[in-house]
């Protein structure tokens, strides 16, 4: 009476009685999940138990703590472009994953969690290490659920894995209870969920409005697209370039948005927001038609928005509806998956250049180099500047690795300095801003794809957030390489304390351990710098060195960042200087 199991696993035979624990794993690897990352404890033993079984099936990454996990659940996703999968625990170990869904929630990454729960009969009695996993997460969740009976986890399971990765993806908690992990139950199939009556993920797109666009584009002047994570989780880096290399419009992107086009493409003018470059912030109050593809309107891109775009038309493609008119009025919304709607609008827009356009993007970026990137890349003083070291960096790696940020000052020098080849090469905590978020997520994307160099750059104060996982690393040996921009500050908070609070420098000075050491008590080999004669051979030791490595780098301590959009300012009010602020 058994029955086999089939999809992107290994064939598995099935007993007709299993506990709901193995369930849980047999689904994992039907849902092709490879790698778990996780920290067990008591209300989640039985599955761990039944992962015992499981070792030569899936891959179990046991972290520091549940933070941890989810970082490297979120790095592995943004890699992959497959779902992240955490096991944890009730109580403690469940609200420590708040802040990774959170992050996961704005960023739009796919995650499936599965915390471990109480008995059923002991919900709402205040057992050891209960909480309302539910109610806590559900702010920042896609979904969540709460099973305390087995012959629910098929059903469950399957819909937790297609919310998440479906339409605009998120992450999702399923909350078992420790006595529907220990029931058996009859499970002979398992059958994938791809559709649920209420949820319609991916939103047809209206010709109509597809064929007013299209002329809007072709009768445009000075057109201007930025693009944002939506391509890259649309997978639609292919359609992005067909419709711009056809159309010859200039192309910018955000944060999230960076590696979706390579960033020495012809038509790539850089990075947009508060520390983008000038040509793209300055010209979007002077563009006649935007087209906004796969991106929210971030206030960190936007500027003030009552002067934000005005003069032009607004073309907006997203996936998610709530996203349209949200924060920036479209003229035309385009709802429907990128992937579908670049190339509907591809077909219908005319083969052009824009010689003249594209000449005020080259304009502006040789005053930026003048007046901001030579004199950051090549610094006339003794101190390194973190720019000059990711120049160095991107000499050495030649936009071929997958670079992780944390989160601050070195986070917004590397996307304006980094040099990427290929789609998902960014990761970094975009919406939420976790400092804390390099190591793990540097752990997740050297699993998310082992084929390629994998770097984190964090500053001295994110390090500390999460410098536990260290021990990860140490056990499991993935290969990542660390790099600490060190500036014995909170950077970014003193650049704001300096610049508008008249450099009351308050709380922001910060001693930290000698980290080479630290790490060596992990068996991490490491290396500080602090002169330049020895930066380019430090960097290559690190690349070289088979396995994990740190290096530390000490940066001057008020290299500020610019360009700045100061906040509550217009982006025409970009500043490439502090004395203009």
């Amino acid at each position: 009476m058994d029955q086999k199991l089939q999809g992107n696993s290994d064939e598995t035979t099935l007993s007709k009685n299993l506990t709901g624990s193995q369930v849980v794993l047999e689904i994992f690897r039907y849902e092709g999940v490879i790698t778990i990352f996780g920290y067990p404890g008591g209300a989640i033993i039985p599955i761990y138990d039944a992962l015992y079984d499981y070792q030569e099936k899936l891959e179990h990454i046991l972290v520091r703590h549940e933070q941890g996990a989810i970082h490297a659940a979120q790095g592995y996703a943004r890699v992959s472009g497959k779902v992240g999968v955490v096991l944890a625990t009730s109580g403690p170990g469940a609200t420590n994953l708040v802040t990774g869904l959170a992050d996961a929630l704005l960023d739009s990454t796919p995650i499936v969690c599965i915390t471990g729960q109480v008995y059923a009969h002991l919900l709402g009695t205040d057992a050891f290490q209960e909480i309302d996993v539910i109610g806590i997460t559900t702010p920042v969740t896609k979904w969540n659920y709460q099973v305390t009976d087995a012959e629910e986890l098929p059903t469950v399971l399957a819909k937790a894995f297609y919310v998440a990765r479906s339409g605009r993806p998120g992450p999702v908690v399923i909350d078992v209870t420790k006595n529907a992990q220990l029931q058996k139950i009859a499970f002979y199939q398992y059958k994938p969920c791809d559709f649920l009556r209420s949820y319609k993920p991916i939103p047809v797109p209206d010709m109509e409005l597809v064929v007013q666009a299209a002329m809007l584009i072709n009768a445009a002047k000075r057109p201007f697209v930025i693009i944002g994570q939506g391509v890259l989780l649309g997978k639609a880096e292919t359609e992005l370039l067909r419709f711009i290399e056809k159309t010859g419009i200039p192309v910018a992107w955000t944060i999230m948005g960076m590696s979706a086009i390579p960033t020495d493409h012809p038509l790539a003018v850089g990075m947009v927001g508060m520390h983008g470059n000038y040509g793209p912030n300055l010209l979007t109050n002077e563009c006649d038609v935007l087209i906004a593809i796969g991106m929210r309107f971030d206030d960190r891109v936007t500027g003030r928005l009552d002067q934000y775009a005005t003069q032009a038309k607004v073309v907006h493609l997203d996936i998610d509806r709530s996203e349209i008119d949200k924060n920036v009025k479209a003229d035309i919304p385009v709802c429907g998956d990128c992937k579908d709607t670049l190339p509907l609008l591809t077909g219908l827009v005319m083969t052009k250049v824009h010689h003249e356009w594209h000449k005020r993007f080259k304009d502006c970026a040789v005053i930026e180099n003048k007046e901001v990137i030579r004199n950051q890349i090549y610094p006339s003083g003794n101190e390194l500047t973190m720019a000059e070291v990711i120049h160095n960096l991107n000499e050495l790696t030649k936009g071929e690795a997958i670079i992780v940020t944390d989160v601050g000052q070195h986070q917004m020098i590397t996307c304006r300095y980094a040099s990427y080849k290929h789609s998902r090469s960014n990761i970094t905590s975009g919406g939420l801003g976790t400092m804390g978020f390099a190591i793990p997520a540097a752990i997740g994307a050297s699993y998310g794809d082992a084929t390629r160099q994998v770097i984190a750059i964090m500053g001295d104060g994110g390090i500390q957030m999460n410098i536990q996982e260290l021990g990860t690393i140490m056990q499991f040996k993935p290969n990542v390489k660390l790099v600490i921009l060190n500036n014995s500050f909170l950077g970014m908070v003193r650049q704001w304390q300096e610049f508008f609070h008249e450099r009351r420098y308050s709380f922001v000075a910060i001693e930290s351990p000698d980290f080479v050491q630290v790490a060596q008590g992990y068996g991490i080999p490491g290396k500080r710098v602090e002169q330049r004669e020895e930066l380019q051979s430090a960097l290559q030791q690190m690349l070289h060195h088979k396995g994990s490595y740190l290096l530390e780098i000490v940066v001057g301590k008020e290299d500020n960042i610019f360009p700045m959009v100061p906040q509550g300012k217009s982006v025409s009010d970009v500043v490439l200087h502090k004395n203009e602020i």
